[in-house]
């Protein structure tokens, strides 16, 4: 009999785990995908997000089910030609670029708003085709801080941006401008209201929904020392009264709107600060009682959802790559961001058929200053990516191979000095580089590994929102790309806003002494 119970709970406790397992799983991406705008679009979701300084820009992913997203284009190749979005003149665009974009579809056409600080200008960008088509550019001044775009069913187009007193703007017909003849108006004069009186976070991250003739406009704020809050407005007018209440205060999963299924279920889509992998989205169920939506299951985000269940990130938002390219194939995958703008004349994958090459063209002392450096996200809880590269025609003075970027980086690659080639680990202390490990190397091809552990402590039970984890990136050489070695210690990686982006893995190549020289990457593996 206790042979048939032991069994029978045994049972019972596999089949619910493996319902667990057929389910979606928070966060629903275990990457650095911030400041998300989705829309449907019949059966098929899609979603825009921020990745600020990187290029191409502006990333759009599709979904059919609202968990397994795919990169399928990007808003622009590059914002603009200037010195801070080109690592030149010593300036640079960190944790600048492009920020918190609004998706909209409306009459045929797709939409994607957002600002830029670094040029101080709003753009929208329109297209008929958003999985294929080109992106067409509308661009003016001022920079309107986390717009939400806005098609009204009376004709009528706004922005709404602005923190803490929200603001809203009526544009031209053709969007092409502010319309001049309507004059800026405050929206809500006190929108951090619901998060009480000792603000640390304005309310700001607008999005802006209109569900059965009411309007609804999602916020994120935060009491000082306290946890990102979800903020809700709703109005039966856009020009007001306007009521406002916490939507979700859970762990700091803020900032987003809402999105209803083919079937007739909503949820909120938002994100979460997890630390160095970035920021991480989340989906809400969501219930609708009095004319509110209600964020969470007993106001809590759920670990599960009854949707199904992911099936990774690979290859659709990150890929290894064997640099092997067919006729007609892109040059480089979407998965795939320079850091700022690339120099395009100082790389390729046609040189060397199955190797991306990068050049050197120019003297450079820091590696956050050099151009060219290809990058991809790294994924939680824990992955790991390696490089295979021939570093035969390097230069003296040339330093290259795989990082982890971020303000504190680690590098691990090969340095030319006086002739000799030695493999060399770097950490950051106290934001200064700092040459860990030297090993002296005589051969010309190598192989590199970093391992990344963002694992994060066990806060369901405390609802703790400043999230402590591991936070580790450990480094790794092979000669043969078979035994691996570690080289140097772990770097302790930090989310620095300076840089305000999760953690990448990235391929380099400069050059501190002579230019000219370059190296051939064979292939690039990620895995978690």
């Amino acid at each position: 009999m206790k042979k048939k119970i032991k069994f029978i709970f045994t049972f019972l406790f596999l089949f619910v785990q493996a319902v667990a397992l057929a389910q979606a799983q928070n966060p629903i991406i275990f990457a650095d995908v911030p400041d998300i705008s989705i829309i449907r679009v019949g059966k098929n979701y899609y979603m825009s997000s921020t990745t600020m300084h990187m290029n191409p820009g502006l990333p759009i992913m599709k979904s059919t089910d609202l968990v397994n997203w795919k990169l399928i284009n990007y808003a622009h190749e590059s914002l603009a030609d200037m010195p801070e979005l080109n690592l030149t003149e010593g300036k640079n665009a960190y944790s600048k670029g492009t920020w918190a974009s609004s998706l909209r579809y409306h009459n045929g056409t797709y939409y994607v708003a957002v600002f830029a600080q670094t040029t101080n200008e709003t753009y929208i960008f329109t297209t008929k085709d958003i999985e294929k088509g080109d992106w067409k550019r509308i661009s003016f001044k001022p920079a309107l801080h986390d717009l939400s775009l806005f098609f009204d069913d009376d004709g009528k187009n706004y922005v709404i941006h602005n923190a803490g007193t929200l603001k809203i703007m009526e544009l031209n017909e053709d969007l092409t401008g502010i319309k001049q003849s309507v004059p800026e108006r405050i929206l809500i004069e006190n929108a951090n209201a619901p998060c009480g009186l000792n603000v640390g976070l304005n309310a700001e991250g607008s999005q802006l929904f209109k569900v059965k003739g009411k309007y609804y406009l999602f916020n994120i704020c935060a009491a000082r020392g306290e946890m990102r809050t979800v903020i809700i407005h709703r109005a039966d007018n856009i020009n007001g009264p306007w009521e406002g209440k916490v939507g979700l205060q859970d762990r700091g999963i803020a900032q987003g709107g809402l999105i209803d299924t083919p079937d007739g279920r909503w949820f909120s889509y938002l994100f979460r600060d997890y630390a160095a992998v970035g920021r991480v989205p989340y989906l809400v169920p969501v219930k609708w009682e009095d004319g509110w939506p209600v964020l969470g299951e007993n106001g809590r985000v759920p670990e599960t959802l009854d949707l199904p269940a992911s099936k990774g990130l690979i290859p659709n938002l990150v890929a290894s790559d064997e640099f092997k390219r067919k006729k007609g194939q892109a040059a480089l995958p979407l998965a795939w961001q320079w850091n700022h703008n690339p120099d395009n004349k100082l790389w390729s994958i046609e040189e060397r058929k199955g190797f991306l090459r990068l050049k050197t063209g120019r003297i450079d002392t820091d590696f956050l200053q050099a151009r060219n450096t290809l990058t991809q996200r790294t994924i939680g809880p824990t992955s790991s990516a390696s490089v295979a590269l021939d570093v035969s025609k390097m230069k003296d003075g040339d330093f290259a191979g795989f990082s982890v970027l971020q303000k504190k980086y680690g590098l691990v690659g090969v340095k030319i000095d006086a002739g000799q080639k030695s493999i060399v680990m770097i950490t950051t202390d106290n934001d200064k580089p700092v040459e860990v490990k030297r090993i002296p190397l005589d051969q010309d091809q190598i192989y590199f590994r970093i391992d990344c552990d963002f694992t994060g402590m066990n806060d369901e039970a405390n609802n703790l929102w400043a999230l402590n984890g591991k936070d580790e990136a450990s480094f790794f050489y092979s000669l043969d790309g078979k035994v691996w070695q570690p080289i140097g210690r772990p770097l302790k990686m930090t989310y620095d806003i300076p840089h305000f982006m999760g953690y990448r893995f990235g391929l380099f190549n400069y050059a501190t002494k002579n230019t000219g020289g370059y190296v051939d990457f064979d292939w690039f593996r990620i895995k978690y």
